[in-house]
């Protein structure tokens, strides 16, 4: 990629990022800015303004790449603006939790995001769609879909790890374990009590690896429902899952496929979708194969637990 190829759109959420982190993708845009690129920076009004601009930017002749500064919802945003096109999205990781970048293996160094853009190493996202909205890495429903309500109901701006925590142990406290039937490419997998994860990547918050089959480029959405109905049981889900040993449990169902029903004869069920509000069941989940073409790090791994633990200490 050279000066003269166009311009490079940067789309900002100004909001997102802590003080520690909200330096990076300025010293970003001025290294392009020093190599001779044309960089031109939007800042982010609302949820889906980031749709509208990486609509608008991709279909301009002379942009040749987008840049997505923000945390999961940012990049989702952008993502779904872009589906369908062929123009490279880039992400400069810059939330809390940074699932989607975490997974691609991008860290919050500079030189991390120099070495890729210089690499030039592209790799095609699937995207999830839900209903009407689209995610690029993990829907929850139930449990952790209650846990980001009480996040988002009581958020003013800028949310920490430390922000989870009473809310989490609020709704561990007080959540109703409401059953659910799950169908997956019109099989039905699971009918009663539990918690369902339809996801694009293989880890969660902190790293913890509940879909561990996942590839984000595959077409297929990797499906984990945990069999649940009390307190005692959910504590029990999630030791097993910080060991790595759930999926070949008898209490858990793991499957992949294209096409995916949720539903539930209650309509207090919870729903999130990367890190932010999900819509109300009936959910009815669909792939959308090869969506976006995106560039990152080779050779990069996902990263962990203790990776993530470390960073969100910083």
């Amino acid at each position: 990629m050279k000066p003269q190829d166009g311009y490079i759109a940067f789309i900002v959420n100004p909001k997102a990022g802590s003080s520690s982190n909200n330096l990076l993708g300025r010293r970003f845009a001025a290294y392009l800015r020093g190599r001779g690129f044309d960089v031109r920076t939007n800042l982010t009004m609302y949820i889906d303004h980031a749709t509208k601009l990486a609509q608008r930017a991709s279909s301009s002749y002379d942009c040749t790449l987008i840049v997505a500064v923000g945390g999961d919802g940012t990049i989702r945003e952008v993502a779904h603006g872009l589906d369908g096109t062929n123009k490279p999205l880039m992400m400069v990781p810059h939330g809390t939790e940074n699932l989607l970048a975490s997974e691609l293996g991008f860290d919050e160094k500079l030189e991390t995001l120099i070495r890729t853009f210089e690499a030039q190493y592209t790799r095609p996202l699937d995207l999830g769609r839900v209903n009407d909205r689209c995610f690029t890495s993990i829907a929850g429903f139930g449990f952790d879909g209650q846990v980001v309500d009480r996040v988002h109901r009581g958020r003013t701006g800028h949310i920490t790890h430390l922000d989870y925590l009473w809310p989490i142990w609020r709704s561990f406290s007080e959540y109703k374990f409401r059953p659910m039937n799950v169908r997956v490419d019109g099989e039905e997998i699971s009918h009663g009590q539990g918690l369902v994860f339809v996801g694009n990547i293989s880890r969660y918050s902190v790293g913890l690896k509940i879909l561990e089959r996942a590839d984000f480029g595959d077409g297929l959405l990797d499906v984990c429902v945990y069999k649940c109905a009390s307190r005692l049981h959910l504590a029990s889900h999630s030791i097993r899952t910080f060991f790595k040993g759930h999926s070949n449990s008898s209490d858990v169902i793991y499957r992949q496929g294209k096409d995916i029903d949720i539903s539930s004869e209650h309509g207090d069920i919870f729903t999130q979708i990367d890190g932010d509000p999900g819509p109300p069941l009936p959910a009815h989940i669909t792939v959308i194969p090869n969506a976006v073409n995106v560039m990152v790090p080779e050779g990069a791994r996902p990263a962990g637990f203790r990776t993530r633990i470390i960073r969100a200490l910083r």
